[in-house]
């Protein structure tokens, strides 16, 4: 199974967990999943069925925007971390 990996500020959303295990052949596939099992991310992660434009996902340290998005092809040793961006000055 692949595992992403949750940032600090979105555990309360996902039981606290820092890693979860996810199925799905795609990184969209694995979103949907882990939003099945934890319910309250999604409105985290998304705006209606489109990623939210401050989450940036990156396959094994690669952007998934540069790859081929929610289509790209996930293996079970691969690792997906959320990074939401962070503004301010």
């Amino acid at each position: 199974m692949t595992t992403i990996r949750i940032p600090t500020p979105l555990r309360p959303y996902s039981g606290g967990q820092s890693n979860i295990q996810v199925s799905g052949d795609t990184v969209g596939a694995a979103l949907t999943d882990l939003t099945s099992q934890h319910p309250d991310l999604r409105q985290h992660l998304f705006e209606g069925d489109k990623l939210r434009s401050f989450v940036n996902v990156f396959l094994n340290e690669e952007d998934v925007r540069y790859l081929d998005g929610a289509e790209t092809a996930v293996s079970d040793n691969d690792t997906l971390m959320i990074i939401p961006s962070i503004a301010g000055g």
